[in-house]
């Protein structure tokens, strides 16, 4: 099985504190997610609740083709205000493996995003992430940016 990965650092002019209260929050995905993937939260999950290892999140998301699917995922490592991981137990990927860490710095937040993922299917898995899965992955992590800035600004 090939695995891909992906690392993107991005600097928000908010404080530490501001950071991890909006990106550890599940409800908080669908506002830096491309709209045509109709990204829903399906779990009882309510604003305002803590983030803990073992916690499970499911969603409705439109990733390619307007097929929508199901997802699953556990949040398996919280370290408050340093970094969660979150890893896939249901969906699309054969591996879903996304590192969030965040770090303090001059005028705001240093925010770290390394995902490792494998598609599944052998070559197939291969030749559509070569074609389409990356393109894809690459353009919702590019709106995320965009979206990140209309929210809080850019440093």
């Amino acid at each position: 099985m090939k695995t891909y990965s992906l690392k993107l650092k991005q600097n928000i002019p908010v404080t530490l504190d501001e950071a991890w209260g909006f990106f550890s929050s599940p409800l908080n995905l669908a506002k830096i997610t491309p709209p045509e993937m109709k990204f829903k939260v399906t779990s009882d999950y309510t604003q305002g609740m803590k983030m803990y290892a073992g916690m499970i999140i499911t969603y409705k998301v439109t990733p390619l083709f307007g097929i929508e699917l199901n997802w699953m995922t556990e949040i398996t490592h919280v370290d408050e205000e340093k970094y969660f991981v979150d890893e896939q137990r249901f969906g699309p990927y054969a591996l879903w493996h996304h590192q969030h860490h965040f770090k303090s710095i001059a005028g705001g937040t240093e925010m770290t995003d390394i995902l490792h993922y494998a598609i599944p299917f052998g070559v197939i898995g291969r030749l559509s992430n070569k074609v389409i899965v990356d393109k894809q992955i690459k353009k919702i992590f590019n709106y995320r940016v965009k979206a990140i800035e209309e929210l809080f600004g850019e440093m």
